[in-house]
Protein backbone atom coordinates (compact mmCIF):
# COMPACT_ATOMS: atom_id res chain seq x y z
CA UNK A 1 0.00 0.00 0.00
CA UNK A 2 3.02 2.28 0.11
CA UNK A 3 2.64 3.07 -3.58
CA UNK A 4 -1.06 3.81 -3.14
CA UNK A 5 -0.42 6.17 -0.24
CA UNK A 6 2.44 7.83 -2.11
CA UNK A 7 0.18 8.62 -5.10
CA UNK A 8 -2.64 9.62 -2.75
CA UNK A 9 -0.26 12.18 -1.24
CA UNK A 10 0.86 13.35 -4.69
CA UNK A 11 -2.78 13.74 -5.70
CA UNK A 12 -3.38 15.85 -2.61
CA UNK A 13 -0.40 18.03 -3.51
CA UNK A 14 -1.67 18.31 -7.08
CA UNK A 15 -5.04 19.45 -5.76
CA UNK A 16 -3.40 22.13 -3.64
CA UNK A 17 -1.16 23.33 -6.48
CA UNK A 18 -3.77 23.42 -9.25
CA UNK A 19 -4.98 26.83 -8.07
CA UNK A 20 -1.55 28.35 -8.81
CA UNK A 21 -2.03 29.16 -12.55
CA UNK A 22 -5.35 30.94 -12.21
CA UNK A 23 -4.48 32.75 -9.00
CA UNK A 24 -1.19 33.94 -10.52
CA UNK A 25 -3.01 35.10 -13.66
CA UNK A 26 -5.60 36.89 -11.54
CA UNK A 27 -2.81 38.65 -9.66
CA UNK A 28 -1.36 40.01 -12.90
CA UNK A 29 -4.73 40.87 -14.46
CA UNK A 30 -6.09 42.66 -11.38
CA UNK A 31 -2.74 44.12 -10.40
CA UNK A 32 -0.89 43.21 -7.24
CA UNK A 33 -2.31 46.01 -5.02
CA UNK A 34 -5.91 45.09 -5.90
CA UNK A 35 -5.15 41.39 -5.58
CA UNK A 36 -3.67 41.89 -2.12
CA UNK A 37 -6.71 43.91 -1.00
CA UNK A 38 -9.08 41.04 -1.73
CA UNK A 39 -11.29 42.09 -4.67
CA UNK A 40 -11.39 44.86 -7.27
CA UNK A 41 -13.97 47.62 -7.03
CA UNK A 42 -17.43 46.38 -8.02
CA UNK A 43 -16.54 42.68 -7.79
CA UNK A 44 -18.17 40.34 -8.85
CA UNK A 45 -20.47 42.38 -11.09
CA UNK A 46 -17.58 44.11 -12.84
CA UNK A 47 -14.78 41.57 -12.50
CA UNK A 48 -11.87 42.26 -14.86
CA UNK A 49 -11.92 40.06 -17.96
CA UNK A 50 -9.69 36.97 -17.77
CA UNK A 51 -8.39 34.88 -20.66
CA UNK A 52 -10.34 31.69 -21.33
CA UNK A 53 -7.41 29.50 -20.25
CA UNK A 54 -7.61 31.06 -16.77
CA UNK A 55 -11.27 30.10 -16.46
CA UNK A 56 -10.53 26.58 -17.72
CA UNK A 57 -7.67 26.25 -15.22
CA UNK A 58 -10.00 27.21 -12.40
CA UNK A 59 -12.59 24.66 -13.54
CA UNK A 60 -9.89 21.94 -13.73
CA UNK A 61 -8.97 22.73 -10.13
CA UNK A 62 -12.60 22.66 -8.98
CA UNK A 63 -13.12 19.35 -10.79
CA UNK A 64 -10.15 17.87 -8.92
CA UNK A 65 -11.56 19.13 -5.61
CA UNK A 66 -14.86 17.40 -6.43
CA UNK A 67 -13.13 14.13 -7.33
CA UNK A 68 -10.71 13.88 -4.41
CA UNK A 69 -13.18 12.76 -1.71
CA UNK A 70 -14.11 9.62 -3.65
CA UNK A 71 -10.46 8.90 -4.42
CA UNK A 72 -9.42 9.36 -0.81
CA UNK A 73 -12.28 7.16 0.40
CA UNK A 74 -11.47 4.19 -1.82
CA UNK A 75 -7.71 4.36 -1.19
CA UNK A 76 -8.16 4.56 2.58
CA UNK A 77 -10.76 1.78 2.50
CA UNK A 78 -8.40 -0.39 0.45
CA UNK A 79 -5.68 0.20 3.01
CA UNK A 80 -7.92 -0.59 5.96
CA UNK A 81 -10.06 -3.39 4.58
CA UNK A 82 -7.93 -4.96 1.89
CA UNK A 83 -5.26 -7.53 2.42
CA UNK A 84 -1.74 -7.44 1.06
CA UNK A 85 -2.80 -9.24 -2.12
CA UNK A 86 -4.49 -6.12 -3.51
CA UNK A 87 -1.70 -3.67 -2.67
CA UNK A 88 0.00 -3.86 -6.08
CA UNK A 89 -3.29 -3.48 -7.97
CA UNK A 90 -4.42 -0.56 -5.83
CA UNK A 91 -0.98 1.02 -6.21
CA UNK A 92 -1.20 0.71 -9.99
CA UNK A 93 -4.65 2.32 -10.10
CA UNK A 94 -3.57 5.18 -7.84
CA UNK A 95 -0.73 5.89 -10.28
CA UNK A 96 -3.16 5.81 -13.18
CA UNK A 97 -5.47 8.19 -11.33
CA UNK A 98 -2.66 10.64 -10.58
CA UNK A 99 -1.26 10.77 -14.11
CA UNK A 100 -4.75 10.96 -15.62
CA UNK A 101 -5.47 13.96 -13.37
CA UNK A 102 -2.22 15.66 -14.37
CA UNK A 103 -3.15 15.16 -18.02
CA UNK A 104 -6.72 16.31 -17.35
CA UNK A 105 -5.49 19.57 -15.83
CA UNK A 106 -3.15 20.20 -18.77
CA UNK A 107 -5.70 19.27 -21.43
CA UNK A 108 -8.48 21.26 -19.74
CA UNK A 109 -6.35 24.37 -19.23
CA UNK A 110 -5.00 24.34 -22.78
CA UNK A 111 -8.44 23.58 -24.23
CA UNK A 112 -7.27 20.61 -26.30
CA UNK A 113 -10.40 19.35 -28.05
CA UNK A 114 -11.60 15.80 -27.50
CA UNK A 115 -9.25 14.88 -24.65
CA UNK A 116 -10.74 16.44 -21.54
CA UNK A 117 -13.52 13.88 -21.06
CA UNK A 118 -11.38 10.81 -21.82
CA UNK A 119 -8.70 11.87 -19.33
CA UNK A 120 -11.38 12.47 -16.72
CA UNK A 121 -12.97 9.09 -17.44
CA UNK A 122 -9.63 7.33 -16.94
CA UNK A 123 -9.36 8.86 -13.47
CA UNK A 124 -12.99 7.98 -12.77
CA UNK A 125 -12.37 4.37 -13.86
CA UNK A 126 -9.34 4.23 -11.57
CA UNK A 127 -11.52 5.16 -8.60
CA UNK A 128 -14.01 2.46 -9.54
CA UNK A 129 -11.27 -0.14 -9.94
CA UNK A 130 -9.80 0.67 -6.51
CA UNK A 131 -13.28 0.48 -5.01
CA UNK A 132 -13.84 -2.87 -6.71
CA UNK A 133 -10.72 -4.22 -5.00
CA UNK A 134 -12.33 -3.43 -1.67
CA UNK A 135 -15.82 -4.79 -2.27
CA UNK A 136 -15.05 -7.84 -4.40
Amino acid sequence: METAYYFLALSGLLTVLLWTPYITARMFIWGIPTFLHNYPEGFPASEPETPLWVDRSKRAHLNMIETMPAFIAVVVAAGLMGDSSIAATVGMWTQIFFFARVMHAIVYTLGIPGLRTPTYLVSWAAILMIGAQVVL
